[in-house]
């Protein structure tokens, strides 16, 4: 099934509401106000079944100028545009307006629909169709069908119904397997159920039981119940007109203009990095003039920070950055509206380029080249260029989505950076991260002169711990990226790698001759020392040692085995408890059980090292406790 929204544009008075009760029996002008007034205000909704059977949504818009804002909420997720154009008055102002943001929006498929044919006669009727074609030949509809019609003798709504189907037939549908993005365009609640929001989804799917994010606001909502056209659904997909019952969110919490969005695939920006250009008739657009910014629903004032120029002039175009008041929800690609502030008119638009930007200076070549690739670069060249720009390694979903790519072509061209060796690639479980190569030499760079240097500090160390080392240098990557990453190094030969700290390859460090020195009388004096070793700080001080080179001597014997830790501050040799425990498990297997007094006499030594080591291997499942004797753990 394919899913299409159908808007309507034209003048006030025009008869779009009428119009489109004639083609679905819904009246969309739904508030007292319109009833009374015989305008639209609000966005109005229905659908229309084709004889396809096909259901198009269809959005209402209303025509009168005080209301543009309220249109523009609405024009953005349409496919096809109905222009509805009286008979009895021909083209006029908003039917223009109307026509330069559908141009803007680039949307360039639809009908002209010459409404109120039933009160001309026939030579007027084709003036005005003179008059319609001429001006439709300047804009994005050019050569587009042109059907007399009467909402209210259905004259020509068969006619207008085939072309519809036609069109429909035509346009492509939305992408449905990019992250869920509905822009909100009304909210409302109703009693026992709570907050409804609906708005066009303009890509992904959003299914019952979802979580998702009101944004710019951050707040996090789950899926009560989706309808689709007045029909309960379990799932909504791209370029439906969905109403999204959500659980636990107050309606105030969110509002026209927001955007429910899958978690974490859109982040609100004040800066937007763009291509902008104004209409003919507009007037010129100074740098960091102010401007009213409509993008999907919402409606922000801003300045526009022309980056090459002092002054856009009408009818010209160039990169611009748009610095907002609040936060924006865009995606790459997005086209949107410009308004002056005062007086407010439609200037110009354009298509965004970077949706999460960061500050430029004005008058750069490499910014200027930097958005070109943006807008008109190969999936090559924008791959490179944004892994260039990230500091950190990129997954390959996210690149996907930040440069607006399929991710299939993402992986090809990755492909293609990885063997010209311009990038790294890093296998992180069943995802794969991708790193700028000449940022990936620079940090092997600084990691192996950091871990010389920690070993000329500390020769005593295995390494430089790992965890220290990712804080230190990349602390955004998170462990399991930053684990693949040394494994890559590893595997170049830069580093070498233990459990917990990174080395130098081959080797953990250099002794001085002082050093092995005192690391061997130290293993000498606990393995003479027997079941009665020495405490340690006697020891350290009996050779002169200060308390941090105590310690460093002490990790060290601790990490090469050569000392085990018994109990608190109690160090037995490794040779020294592996002859305890084999004096233990023999004796135990010859009497079954032994009390802590046995053991102590056993071993010649005192209470205060035979509870320790009981205990120790107790721990280690050779003893186990048995009211106050001892047992093997293990037959």
């Amino acid at each position: 099934m394919k899913y299409v929204i159908i808007g309507t544009a034209g003048h006030v008075d025009h008869g779009k509401t009428a119009l489109i009760k004639a083609l679905t029996g819904v009246d969309t002008d739904r508030l007292k106000e319109e009833k009374e007034r015989g305008i639209s205000i609000e966005l109005g909704f229905a659908y229309l079944d084709l004889p396809s059977g096909i259901r198009a949504g269809i959005i209402d818009v209303p025509g009168h100028e005080r209301f543009i804002k309220n249109m523009l909420a609405g024009v953005g997720g349409i496919d096809i545009v109905l222009l509805v154009v009286a008979a009895d008055e021909g083209v006029m102002p908003q039917t223009r307006e109307h026509m330069d943001i559908v141009q803007i929006l680039g949307i360039n498929r639809g009908v002209v629909a010459l409404t109120k044919k039933d009160l001309v006669d026939e030579e007027w009727l084709n003036l005005v169709l003179d008059e319609v074609r001429e001006y439709i030949g300047t804009t994005s509809l050019s050569g587009a069908p042109i059907i007399p019609v009467s909402a209210v003798s259905g004259d020509g709504l068969k006619d207008l119904l085939l072309i519809i189907e036609e069109l429909v037939r035509l346009t492509q549908e939305k992408p449905s397997g990019g992250p869920a993005r509905l822009p909100v365009d009304r909210v409302f609640t109703i009693p026992g159920f709570g907050t409804v929001v609906t708005g066009t989804l303009v890509s992904g799917t959003i299914q019952e039981g979802d979580s998702l994010e009101i944004l710019p606001q951050g707040t996090q909502a789950r899926v009560r119940s989706l309808q689709v056209h007045g029909t309960k659904v379990k799932t909504a997909r791209a370029g439906q007109r969905v109403a999204v019952n959500l659980a636990g969110v107050e309606k105030q919490a969110v509002s026209r203009g927001s955007v429910l969005a899958a978690p974490k695939t859109f982040t609100p920006s004040t800066l937007l990095d763009v291509r902008i250009f104004l209409l003919p008739a507009a007037k010129p657009l100074k740098n960091r003039g102010r401007i009213r910014l409509h993008i999907g629903t919402a409606e922000i004032v801003g300045r526009a920070v022309l980056l090459d120029r002092d002054e856009l002039k009408p009818g010209a175009s160039c990169y611009a950055q748009l610095i907002m008041e609040e936060p924006v929800v865009a995606g790459r690609n997005d086209r949107f509206v410009l308004r002056s502030v005062t007086p407010v008119a439609t200037v110009g638009g354009g298509v965004v380029l970077d949706p999460v930007a960061g500050r430029h200076k004005r008058f750069r070549e490499e910014v200027v080249g930097f958005l070109s690739t943006l807008e008109a670069g190969t999936p090559l060249e924008k791959v490179g260029q944004y892994l260039s720009a990230s500091e950190i390694p990129v997954e390959i979903g996210d690149i996907a989505r930040a440069v607006d790519l399929d991710p299939r072509d993402v992986a090809g061209t990755v492909n293609e950076l990885a063997s010209a060796g311009k990038i790294r690639v890093l296998p992180v479980e069943n995802q794969t991260f991708v790193y700028d190569g000449v940022r990936y030499e620079g940090l092997k760079e600084r990691i192996q002169g950091l871990v010389q240097e920690y070993h000329r500090q500390f020769p005593l160390r295995e390494g430089y711990p790992k965890e220290e080392l990712r804080s230190r240098l990349v602390a955004a990557v998170n462990n399991r990226v930053f684990q693949s990453l040394l494994q890559v190094m590893a595997a170049d030969g830069a580093i070498g790698l233990q459990s917990q700290a990174v080395t130098a390859p081959g080797c953990t460090g250099k002794l001085t001759d002082k050093e092995s020195q005192i690391l061997q009388k130290l293993t000498v004096m606990y393995r003479d020392a027997g079941f009665q070793p020495p405490n340690w700080q006697d020891a350290a001080s009996q050779l002169g040692l200060s308390a941090e080179e105590a310690a460093e001597f002490l990790a060290y014997l601790l990490r090469t085995g050569v000392l085990v830790k018994v109990g608190e501050e109690v160090y037995f040799h490794s040779e020294v408890l592996a002859e305890a425990r084999k004096m233990i498990v023999g004796a135990l297997s010859e009497r079954g059980e032994l009390s802590l007094a046995e053991v102590r006499d056993l071993l010649n030594t005192s209470r205060k090292y035979t509870l320790p080591l009981l205990e120790f291997l107790d721990q280690k499942r050779v003893t186990k406790r048995v009211g106050d004797k001892r047992q093997l753990a293990q037959k």
